[in-house]
């Protein structure tokens, strides 16, 4: 069973108008066929005794208003009891109760255990696809690094060592000056021209790119693009199966330890469009503060990442709607 929320009521016909609007959440719910969404997640606490829950279409856009504003739980209950723009997003009246941050958390933690995070990126993806938003000239491929939510384990114990809080994050090593870094590592395969996410993976930090990088490739873009970490041989090939364009730059080894000029002048003309995808990176770690995981354990950060794409989806598909016009 869930609540029967945003009822009109009495309290509601007595505010103005003008009050409680924003235009950017607005223009997103419109833009969004929420009752697809809505089916996705419709059986969690669903429950046909016990004490009615919140409709979990009101939950899912409760979570991404927590992506938007950078809200802990205890803030977005706060923020959903305070700000009108909100609770008329949600799909709260005044005169409904507040979901609290208990609430909340159990909400993520289901979605998590039902495994539901990543079909809802996909019926949304698959809108914005429907919409005419993902042009498929190419695919961008590449990852960065995110810290772990615990301190890391003390480096003197040697950089395989797991920390006892969160088991599942992992060192590695990055740059010229071999730095060390403990968490996880956010794989991303982007739409060459718009920006938008497609495919993402979360892994601890020390899977290498290659590994996961297939999963990142649509099918349907008419190249792909990577750095030296994503060279296969097998992947060459298996592009060319699906008639994609190699754009994956070459790397020196032990067989060809210098590259010849053509592959050196390939790789100067694949990096600047390649590098286009440090710009999603950018806007993730800036302006949705994904410098640091929120979670313990590669399940709860994956839920986090998944809506943390929704959101930069969802901005990203309303900027480029509101830039043509």
């Amino acid at each position: 069973m869930h609540r029967d929320m945003g009822r009109p009521s009495f309290a509601e016909a007595m505010v103005s108008e003008s009050l409680g609007h924003n235009q950017r959440l607005e223009r997103i719910d419109d833009a969004v066929d929420w009752e697809r969404l809505g089916r996705v997640v419709a059986g969690v606490h669903a429950a046909p005794r016990g004490r009615p829950s919140y409709p979990p279409l009101l939950m899912v856009k409760a979570l991404l208003l927590q992506q938007w504003y950078r809200l802990s739980d205890p803030q977005l209950e706060e923020a959903l009891g305070d700000r009108l723009s909100f609770r008329r997003f949600v799909g709260l009246g005044l005169e409904d109760a507040t979901p609290d941050h208990s609430t909340i958390s159990r909400f993520r933690q289901a979605l998590e255990v039902q495994e539901l995070s990543a079909p809802l990126f996909t019926e949304l993806a698959a809108q914005l696809d429907a919409q005419g938003l993902v042009l498929k000239e190419g695919t961008l491929l590449d990852a960065t690094l995110v810290a772990a939510q615990v301190r890391r384990p003390p480096l003197a114990a040697g950089r395989g060592a797991a920390s006892t809080t969160d088991p599942e994050a992992a060192w590695t090593q990055t740059g010229r000056g071999a730095r060390s870094h403990f968490g996880y590592k956010v794989h991303l395969g982007v739409d060459e021209t718009t920006l938008l996410v497609r495919r993402a993976v979360l892994t601890p930090a020390n899977v290498y790119e290659s590994e996961v990088a297939d999963t990142l490739v649509s099918g349907d873009e008419r190249a792909v693009y990577g750095d030296r970490a994503y060279e296969s041989k097998r992947r060459r090939q298996w592009l060319r199966e699906l008639g994609i364009a190699d754009r994956i730059m070459h790397r020196a080894n032990k067989h060809q330890p210098v590259l010849p000029d053509w592959q050196r002048q390939r790789n100067a003309w694949i990096a600047p469009r390649r590098a286009w995808v440090e710009k999603v990176f950018g806007t993730l770690k800036r302006s949705y503060g994904y410098q640091r995981v929120r979670y313990r354990g590669v399940g709860r950060n994956t839920v986090e990442l998944w809506f943390k794409l929704m959101a930069y989806n969802l901005r990203k598909a309303d900027t480029l709607a509101w830039a043509a016009g």
